[in-house]
């Protein structure tokens, strides 16, 4: 569909047999190149003549692709591989008895958004599936507009013709829409509004096409109208026999009282609605639209970082800002106190939810204004021109995140303010460096695990402020 052909036609099987056989012949070919270096698989030798027997077969059934069909490249690239799988295997053997399979990738496809699973068409260009949880889900083809575009329609009828689609469940009846390309668009299922579908014997045909360059067998539904008769399926049976299948499954629509997917042309079904699911109208119109999901952007294994030492009223800090490639954050450490202790097991715990937040796409713009200017202890001077007095860690941390790759207007004070100054020089008091009254006999800090400084009778923390048992 995304090349603008049918399903059900000559080029549409000649296009999936040339991918087909360009995957296992060079699989093929990779298996006899390992057992080029490590030798063939157990029991390879005395299975040797009909083995290679197998691969002369897939070699040969290239030559049965109309190679008028499709690219000059895919055709002769098919050939080539094949031809070099042969001949490697003679010298070498082969390191696996197969090497590819058609497998069933219903759950796996919807997972990874997309139109179609596997082998299979579509099943409608819009579909309801039914959750576990109770509810429906509207599904819309995300292929058609990249179809159109190639078949030469204008963005302003692709608009036109996706949103009669949108609101009709079917392409059928579309202004603008030649008649000549209506094959291009039909699924598996009798859309509700529509009458076109693609009849049993095209999928079988598109499993004959793909089949003699498949080691394995094929995990594809044969889907067939709810009309079908028994002599129907039968012939459908020996039919997939004639074409040389290894398996084949056959279901009839509305056989089952319940069934994942529908295109709403059931009988008594009502059309879905994602607010079923949501609740709200609201998340009800973005869901039937589409349904996004966030994927995560890992860091390589080796990246760049800035480390960036810091000061808030003498409570010191390291920030480590880990990069892309392309420069921008990744990832986030925060070391203030000695591992194990409250503080930096807080500290870590805060910077791990902020790297996932980079990674999965929140931008820092957005990290900046949430916790920039967060206001609590400790808070005081730093010591650094750019962001002179912070109002807390986080406020300080995510000010410079900002100064640093967001540019100088994300480090002010407040927003559209200028950097806080000082109103008055330091006073050369103020300049002498601190010198804590530290003991010798001076306990650690069961808070933070610094080093405490006499307080009276007892001690105090100088870091995070806790005491030994007095005030």
């Amino acid at each position: 569909m995304s090349f603008g052909i049918p399903y059900d036609s000559d080029r549409g099987r000649d296009h999936a047999g040339a991918i087909s056989a360009l995957m296992s012949g060079q699989a093929y070919l990779t298996s006899a190149r390992i057992a080029a270096s490590t030798g063939p698989f157990p029991g390879y030798e005395k299975n040797a003549e009909p083995f290679l027997e197998v691969i002369r077969m897939h070699r040969d059934c290239v030559n049965g692709i109309n190679h008028r069909n499709i690219p000059t490249d895919m055709f002769q690239g098919a050939k080539n591989v094949w031809e070099e799988a042969y001949e490697a295997g003679k010298e070498h053997g082969y390191r696996n008895g197969q090497v590819s399979v058609i497998a069933p990738t219903g759950t796996i496809g919807f997972m990874m958004d997309c139109d179609t699973t596997g082998i299979e068409p579509d099943l409608a260009l819009v579909k309801y599936k039914k959750l576990v949880g109770g509810g429906m889900i509207k599904i819309v083809n995300q292929t058609v507009p990249q179809s159109l575009i190639k078949l030469g329609y204008t963005p302003e009828q692709v608009e036109t013709i996706v949103s009669h689609i949108d609101a009709t469940g079917t392409i059928e009846g579309a202004p603008a829409l030649r008649p000549e390309h209506l094959p291009v668009f039909d699924c598996s299922f009798r859309p509700a509004n529509g009458t076109r579908t693609i009849h049993y014997a095209g999928h079988l045909k598109m499993m004959g096409a793909v089949q003699p360059f498949t080691s394995g067998a094929i995990s594809k539904t044969i889907n067939m109208p709810e009309e079908c008769t028994v002599e129907d399926v039968m012939e459908a049976y020996i039919e997939s026999w004639r074409l040389g299948l290894k398996a084949v499954a056959i279901y009839r629509d509305n056989s089952k009282k319940v069934q994942p997917l529908s295109s709403g042309s059931a009988k008594g079904e009502k059309k879905a609605s994602a607010s079923t699911l949501t609740g709200t109208k609201e998340a009800a119109a973005i869901i039937e639209k589409i349904v996004y999901r966030p994927v995560r952007r890992k860091l390589p294994d080796e990246r760049t970082s800035i480390t960036h030492k810091f000061s808030i009223s003498g409570h010191e800090g390291y920030v480590t800002v880990g990069l892309y490639e392309d420069g921008t954050p990744g990832e986030l450490f925060i070391r203030m106190a000695k591992e194990g202790s409250t503080i930096a097991g807080i500290m870590d715990s805060f910077a791990t939810s902020i790297s996932y937040c980079l990674q999965y796409g929140v931008p820092l713009k957005f990290l900046v204004a949430k916790f920039g200017h967060v206001r609590f202890e400790p808070m005081g001077w730093t010591g650094n021109p750019q962001i002179p007095f912070a109002k807390s860690i986080p406020d300080y941390i995510f000010r410079w995140m900002g100064f640093k790759f967001l540019g100088p207007e994300y480090g002010v004070t407040e927003a559209g303010a200028p950097p806080i100054l000082r109103p008055t020089e330091e006073s050369p008091q103020e300049s002498l460096p601190f010198q804590a009254a530290v003991t010798a006999d001076a306990p650690l800090c069961a808070e933070c695990g610094g080093m405490m400084t006499r307080n009276g009778s007892c001690y105090k923390c100088e870091n995070c402020g806790g005491t030994s048992g007095c005030s």
